[in-house]
């Protein structure tokens, strides 16, 4: 993965897999689906798929574990995302939000704090659907995130 990013996926519960895909193929990105053995993924030009066991932090695991500096990774996962940013790569959630120095530890204490409240019996509201607006917005933060690599020649 030296100068070519790859875009490393936690695909277990990823909404925009498509979007991904479109916008790899459209700038010849290489693609990494990880995944659980109970998501079924297809293969195909360009996308490589890694499907692990279904043990709770198994993908996260994996990612962590081969992710490389460069890489653009998408998840839903605020603590895989500040693994990943420790090792350099870059880390987007699939809603388009890119997490870095100047978020995450404000997204982790908020994350504590919700499951401190659901331990101790109250409610919280869970994330809003997917709208077609998140989809597209997520595919101009990626396509801009590859495109700013490319003009600094990072790619």
């Amino acid at each position: 993965m030296a100068n070519t990013p790859t875009i490393v996926v936690d695909a277990d519960a990823c909404p925009v897999k498509r979007e991904i895909v479109e916008v790899a193929r459209n700038m010849s990105v290489p693609v990494l689906m990880v995944a659980s053995y109970d998501h079924r993924l297809e293969p195909g030009a360009g996308i490589q798929i890694v499907q692990v066991d279904k043990g709770d932090q198994s993908v996260d695991l994996y990612i962590a574990n081969h992710v490389a500096r460069g890489d653009i990774v998408v998840t839903q996962d605020f603590g895989l995302a500040t693994i990943v940013l420790a090792k350099g790569a870059i880390a987007l959630s699939n809603r388009g939000q890119q997490y870095d120095d100047s978020n995450i530890d404000y997204l982790m204490e908020r994350r504590h704090e919700l499951a401190k409240r659901r331990r101790s019996g109250g409610k919280t509201k869970g994330p809003k659907a997917m709208t077609s607006e998140d989809r597209i917005r997520f595919q101009q933060k990626l396509t801009k995130v590859l495109r700013t690599r490319q003009e600094n020649g990072e790619s």
